[in-house]
């Protein structure tokens, strides 16, 4: 079997409205029927059991090793989560060449599902050994590094739940919505709409807060600060308890609340510093934490987030429940997965010492330990 002129297509085609990618398949005269290749089909089913499509032994149309790679392509992608159903082989004029389409979510994945169903067919025919658990954590991973993150994944969504063809633009999260005249675009969770102006107002807290204020909304006081001496003499002015973190973060990164000694501000400061060379300090207002979205003038949903915490059995130590939440697999790396890893970092470490607690600490069963009091999901919240 020889693959080759590989490409993607990347909206509506000959085949489906799916994005999708195209090879061209020559197989010789015995691959034009995997009945010719004696133990081929065990062989195969034994290195990927899922693979249930090509039905029962003895079946009766022939089929040949360019739908064996369809049908491996397809699983593959199936098997490590990606969101895919449709394929097709049809064979050419000329004999023996076959034009092998399948579906993909994220075209990197789709290519790398096609290498591999490659070396998993070639595995079969020559009875050698074929790893199908790496094969699939490595899909997982690619698909995990380069696929839409929450946000932007659920305006997708919820365009294809209307049928609204849509074409990923670039490799981040630049996202086009139909098509010619009347096509939009998004980047994240920002439409085409949100103006230059707007962005650079809520990229900066400080400028964020002085416009509210000016407009009647309650915000917490405080002011930047330009050393971790500052940092201190600006708590001292506020009174009780502080918020230090970037002027211009996101995420949650460098963030650090409910901080009342010297030596957790300045802590706290070196470790916004490293975010942003601009650092606020506010006042601390204690409760829940929450995320409203607001379409047009409704309200749509709400989410209350509770900051990163395990809750003790009297047996694992803390360090060992971090690890048995992370083994949640809704949690990942990065800001792509709907819930983030929980890390034992500096911000971590220093609220676990402030608990007179440690990572090795086995706490009573029933306490809850809570890592960080921000509740920020790409730091762990949930």
């Amino acid at each position: 079997m020889q693959v080759s002129r590989i490409r993607a297509l990347r909206g509506p085609n000959l085949w489906s409205r799916h994005t999708a990618i195209e090879a061209i398949v020559y197989c010789a005269e015995e691959e034009r029927s995997i009945d010719h290749m004696p133990g081929f089909e065990i062989r195969l089913r034994e290195r990927f059991p899922e693979l249930a499509m090509l039905g029962p032994a003895g079946h009766d149309e022939a089929v040949s090793m360019a739908q064996v790679l369809e049908f491996a392509t397809l699983g593959l992608q199936a098997q490590a989560g990606c969101p895919v159903t449709f394929s097709r082989t049809a064979q050419t004029l000329e004999t023996g060449i076959y034009q092998v389409v399948v579906e993909y979510s994220e075209e990197a994945v789709g290519r790398l599902a096609l290498e591999i169903a490659q070396d998993l067919c070639k595995a079969a025919v020559e009875d050698a050994s074929f790893d199908l658990a790496q094969a699939l954590d490595r899909l997982r991973e690619l698909d995990e590094d380069v696929r839409l993150g929450p946000s932007t994944g659920a305006i997708v969504y919820a365009a294809v739940a209307r049928n609204i063809p849509y074409r990923r633009l670039t490799e981040g999260s630049m996202v086009q919505f139909g098509w010619g005249s009347r096509q939009r675009r998004i980047q994240a969770a920002e439409t085409d709409r949100t103006s230059a102006v707007a962005e650079s107002i809520a990229q900066d807290k400080e400028l964020s807060k002085i416009l509210l204020h000016a407009a009647g909304v309650p915000v917490p006081t405080g002011r930047p600060v330009l050393s971790a001496e500052d940092a201190w003499a600006a708590a001292c002015e506020i009174g009780g308890a502080v918020v230090v973190k970037p002027q211009d973060g996101n995420q949650g990164k460098g963030v650090a609340v409910n901080l009342s000694s010297r030596e957790q501000i300045e802590a706290a400061y070196a470790i916004a510093y490293e975010v942003s060379d601009e650092v606020l300090v506010e006042r601390y207002l204690p409760g829940h934490d929450y995320r409203l979205l607001v379409i047009g003038d409704k309200l749509i949903a709400a989410a209350r987030r509770d900051p990163p915490l395990v809750i003790g059995d009297g047996v694992h130590s803390i360090r060992q429940l971090v690890e048995r939440v992370n083994s949640d697999p809704r949690r990942g790396e990065g800001h792509a997965t709907s819930l983030t890893r929980i890390r034992l970092d500096e911000v971590a470490l220093a609220r676990l010492t402030s608990a007179g607690l440690t990572p090795e600490t086995v706490p009573a069963r029933g306490r809850r330990v809570v890592l960080r009091n921000n509740a920020n999901l790409s730091t762990g919240g949930t």
